[in-house]
């Protein structure tokens, strides 16, 4: 799978996800940081990515609905910070990635997966 990450996670789960075998790229590295929502929807929707992010808004069925993307991602974890946000998502990924995610709204949380 191909896959974008949102500035707000840790750079270290493109490498987790390359290492799983999947394309990544994020929005720092495509010079996207800073940029509204829809631009960041828009460019992972051109590069037939699915977008990860801790973002809210994104995930957002009324500003972003299902068919406008290749998929989202949100993570939803308990704890703030670097390192739990980083641990949050390592400890989902082989979960994550046996799911079919492109066109969809996932939403990981602490106890579950739910699928829009």
């Amino acid at each position: 799978m191909r896959f974008k990450l949102d500035e707000n996670l840790p750079r270290e789960c493109a490498d987790d996800l390359v290492r799983l075998g999947h394309d990544a790229d994020t929005v720092h590295g495509e010079g996207l940081v800073g940029a509204d929502d829809t631009a960041v929807v828009q460019a992972a929707r051109a590069s037939g990515r699915i977008l990860m992010t801790l973002d809210k808004g994104i995930a957002s069925l009324l500003q972003h609905p299902v068919h406008e993307h290749g998929g989202i991602v949100l993570f939803r974890p308990d704890a703030s910070g670097r390192r739990s946000v980083l641990s949050f998502v390592r400890s989902r990924l082989e979960n994550l990635m046996e799911m079919e995610l492109a066109r969809r709204l996932t939403v990981v949380g602490p106890t579950r997966i739910r699928v829009r």
